[in-house]
């Protein structure tokens, strides 16, 4: 079913090519981010558990941090497109862990949806005000990054809270070195053996995420080909693949 509505809101969203952002104003210059590495280094570990009650403590810099990012959007023609892809990456992580720590506790984050009349998940909550609109979690990435930059790494950056999602990076994302970031966080996700598991060059068991999202990470390759750009194991092209199970679970 995840992957019939995935597929649907691909669809939705990559209609149309053109980027416009539509804010009532754009930032010049992209904010700062150090305040988003100070919290995550202080409350995100090198496995990417992280501590929600810490964030609780930490509230006030979490709410003033993404008051910056609500006041700064980006500018589509004057910021770079790795400070662009950097923002959206932040903010999707940033707003999720202000969703959750608005509902904690809580043992995962798709049972906050249900919590609210007429809202069919989590990632459709509008609560997310940025350039003088009002998002979800859905419009970040997949109205915004997945419709507007080719980018497949980024779906081992943005982060849904849950256990089997690619860990929360314990540093924020920065436009000059987006791609080193990415980059690794990719052979890291790879490399995870409790999220993909690579038993042979003939056969590999994977992350859910690379059959929900095939389409991004195949435009411009094979699937296997992508996937051996950054594995700590090589396959052979005509590899067998199954998928693993997702757990929701909180990444705590």
């Amino acid at each position: 079913m995840r992957f019939i509505i995935l597929f649907a809101i691909t669809l939705f969203y990559q209609c149309g090519n053109a980027q416009s952002y539509n804010f009532k104003f754009q930032a010049h210059q992209p904010p700062s981010h150090a305040v988003w590495t100070e919290l995550l280094s202080k409350n995100v570990d090198e496995k990417g558990k992280v501590n929600y009650r810490g964030f609780i403590g930490d509230s006030t810099k979490l709410n003033s941090y993404l008051e910056t990012l609500s006041k700064n959007p980006p500018h589509e023609t004057k910021w770079t497109k790795e400070d662009q892809i950097a923002y959206w990456i932040n903010a999707y992580n940033a707003f999720t862990v202000q969703l959750i720590i608005r509902n904690y506790p809580v043992e995962s984050i798709k049972d906050i949806g249900g919590k609210i009349p007429f809202i069919n998940s989590s990632w459709d909550i509008k609560f997310i005000a940025i350039g003088g609109e009002v998002f979800d979690l859905n419009n970040l990435e997949h109205g915004i990054l997945r419709k507007y930059f080719n980018e497949p790494r980024i779906h081992f950056a943005v982060n849904c809270a849950s256990i089997s999602c690619p860990k929360l990076r314990n540093e924020a994302y920065e436009g000059k070195k987006l791609n080193a970031q990415l980059s690794d966080q990719t052979k890291s996700f790879l490399a995870d053996t409790s999220k993909n598991k690579f038993l042979s060059a003939e056969k590999a068991e994977l992350s859910k995420l690379f059959k929900w999202f095939t389409g991004d990470f195949t435009k411009n390759e094979s699937l296997i080909s992508f996937i051996n750009r950054y594995a700590p194991k090589k396959l052979n092209k005509d590899a067998d693949i199954d998928y693993l199970e997702y757990n929701w679970s909180l990444n705590e």
